[in-house]
């Protein structure tokens, strides 16, 4: 069977009716829901082989089904190597992978967690936390906090700062898909996360998921008239958050006028400008595959604003991200002027740290991607701050 295994359309988003793809290539629309339940249920394996597969869900069916059969390292051991030659969609299948091997370990996230990496931007470790919260009681505020906060409590998530914000990220995806894309109840959970810092990670994902729907809905909080909402609308408390995916959505309404939406990231009050900024820098990155070439002159851009350095600072970690890995990232800091590097090493060096448990092994990394003293003084700086718990991209 050369499908996605989740169900018929309504069942992957089984909170509201749905419709599908229109005669234009429209995408599916979310209409009003009917009853608050989980949106997908559960990964359930079939026959689906990647030898037959030609399409976009048949290859994740097919991730799933290694993952679910045969384990997630095998999974990721094959992924990783189609993704370094150029497979196409790899988030999505990530997220399979991941749904999948939480269906396997019968929804142990920690047990879970550890079985993954971070290819393709943690794509397992969100499709980990979309499904955690399939089981859940009741849909209140209050009962979703409750369970939420025990998901990334586990030790062995906790003890690795990387692991911490990609659950709690991907937590952020799975309020959404469990609420029916309630943005305003997604938000108020990740409120009563135990930290501010878990707090801002999760909103990080409610706001991800808003824009990109994984499962080809349309958010309800989205308007072709306003760009950059919903952040105009949230509580002043979640706009920070909502301004760092502020310029994906940009893009999709305006298309691909850089110059334009760096001006509209002007416009905005200082904190949320350096939000936008870092948005627009991870989006240079993201639309040009983290070609170093493409990312300066764009990031040139926001010079005129005060801003090319939040942008470099963007891209450096969009890369890093990326890769789990600095190396790459290193390309663009060597290509800039020496005003700019200390800004992408220290970006560099803030995600890198969060792979290590140690300041000895955070130096090592620094050591190993630095062109330079001063460069490795910069990654140095970044990399303590990793171990701080400082807001991601």
């Amino acid at each position: 069977m050369a499908s996605l295994a989740l169900g018929a359309v309504a069942v992957v988003l089984g909170v509201a009716a749905v419709s599908s793809d229109d005669a234009t290539g429209g995408p599916a629309t979310l209409l009003p829901p009917l009853a608050p339940h989980p949106v997908a249920g559960q990964f359930r394996p079939d026959d689906t082989t990647l030898a037959e597969c030609s399409e976009q869900t048949c290859v994740e069916q097919a991730f799933g089904n290694i993952a679910f059969r045969r384990g997630p390292k095998a999974a990721l051991a094959i992924f990783e190597r189609r993704i370094a030659e150029g497979e196409g969609g790899c988030h999505r299948i990530a997220h399979t992978i991941g749904a999948a091997s939480l269906a396997r370990f019968h929804g142990n996230v920690a047990r879970t967690f550890a079985q993954g990496t971070s290819a393709c931007w943690s794509g397992y470790y969100h499709g980990v936390l979309e499904r955690s919260l399939l089981d859940v009681k009741s849909y209140s505020r209050a009962s979703l906090a409750k369970v939420s906060r025990r998901l990334c409590a586990d030790r062995s998530v906790r003890d690795v700062t990387w692991l911490a914000y990609q659950c709690l990220h991907g937590l952020g995806h799975g309020l959404m898909l469990t609420t029916g894309y309630d943005v305003g109840r997604s938000l108020d959970v990740c409120r009563r996360l135990a930290t501010h810092w878990d707090a801002e990670a999760c909103k990080g994902g409610v706001f991800m998921e808003n824009i990109s729907p994984m499962y080809g809905a349309t958010s309800r909080w989205l308007r072709e008239d306003d760009p950059m909402y919903p952040c105009p609308a949230v509580v002043e408390a979640d706009r920070y958050e909502c301004y760092k995916r502020s310029t994906t959505r940009m893009l999709m309404v305006i298309g691909f006028d850089w110059e334009r939406i760096a001006e509209l990231c002007s416009t905005l009050r200082a904190d949320w400008k350096e939000a936008c900024f870092i948005s627009f820098g991870r989006d240079t990155s993201a639309q040009n595959e983290r070609d170093a070439a493409q990312i300066a002159p764009l990031c040139e851009l926001a010079r005129p604003y005060g801003a090319q350095r939040i942008c470099i600072q963007g891209a450096a970690m969009d890369i890093t991200s990326n890769d789990a890995d600095g190396m790459r990232a290193t390309v663009l800091c060597t290509s800039l002027e020496l005003r700019l590097r200390g800004a992408c090493y220290r970006a560099i060096g803030i995600i890198a740290g969060r792979f290590r448990r140690t300041d000895e092994e955070r130096e090592a990394d620094c050591r190993a991607l630095a062109k330079t003293p001063r460069d490795y003084g910069w990654c140095l700086r970044g990399s303590r701050r990793s171990a701080q718990l400082v807001d991601v991209v």
